[in-house]
């Protein structure tokens, strides 16, 4: 197996931060801090701001995601965005069941799945996101868990639309908390995605699928982590706020 074939992907998460003017003058920061990188760098943020960052990454390496979108492409669905809308707006990128996601607004496996199938059928590429809680770990369940997620978001996705998907394993018990998985334990359950991957599609496919760690990687331990055969970048919470902790990660992808 040879890491050279996927291209290392570090995207920040900005959550619910940053007004339109704030994103503007973040990215305008970012941009020649990131110009020469060797990865895909993605930036995903409010629905508020996408406008914004689209405008101000214009003509630079920096791709713009939104942070969630519908199964649905319209409807009664007060406050929310469907993936039409996102397509009609001009985003390439979304995340798709982010542990927060999850835990406060009710997320289940099942609407994970149906608001992936919606984001690919508008053309729209997909951050996945899959982890355990830390009662799961310490269970020792957390491969269970993983592909259990993973299987359901994916059920009704073929080979050829896999190219549009990221998975990120982000062990919800180290985001936010300051928490850290360690380097063999990222690895370890990157490793049983990309296996998964293997058993329901090919190993081809595995080979050349991109999954990321999402669980409070930062400027310090990013090196580390993405040293690391089956981590093939990151998903960035805190420090993608910060334009010079965020090239700093960057920079560690391209290396």
């Amino acid at each position: 197996m040879d890491k050279s074939l996927r291209k290392p992907v570090i995207a920040g998460n900005w959550k619910m931060n940053n007004t339109p003017e704030q994103t503007k003058a973040l990215i305008e920061q970012m941009k020649p801090l990131v110009a020469g990188a060797d990865c895909e760098v993605i930036l995903c943020t409010p629905y508020i701001d996408l406008y914004a960052a689209m405008e101000a990454a214009e003509g630079s390496n920096i791709k713009i995601g939104a942070e969630n979108c519908h199964w649905a492409e319209k409807g009664a669905f007060t406050g929310e965005v469907s993936a039409q809308m996102l397509k009609a707006a001009g985003v390439p990128y979304v995340i798709i069941g982010h542990s927060e996601r999850r835990q406060y607004f009710g997320e289940t496996d099942e609407t994970v799945r149906d608001r992936v199938r919606a984001a690919l059928n508008a053309g729209i590429k997909v951050i996945l996101c899959v982890g355990e809680v830390l009662g799961e770990r310490e269970l020792g369940i957390t491969d269970e868990i993983v592909r259990k997620q993973t299987k359901v978001a994916l059920s009704g996705v073929s080979e050829a639309e896999l190219a549009n998907i990221i998975i990120a394993y982000e062990p919800v018990w180290a985001i936010g908390t300051g928490l850290t998985a360690t380097p063999e334990q990222a690895n370890e359950v990157c490793s049983v995605i990309r296996s998964l991957i293997a058993e329901l599609y090919s190993k081809d496919a595995s080979d050349h699928f991109v999954i990321q760690y999402g669980g409070s990687m930062n400027d310090g331990n990013a090196a580390e982590l993405l040293a690391q055969y089956d981590v093939d970048g990151g998903l960035i919470g805190g420090a993608s706020l910060v334009a010079e902790k965020f090239a700093k990660i960057v920079e560690a992808a391209s290396k």
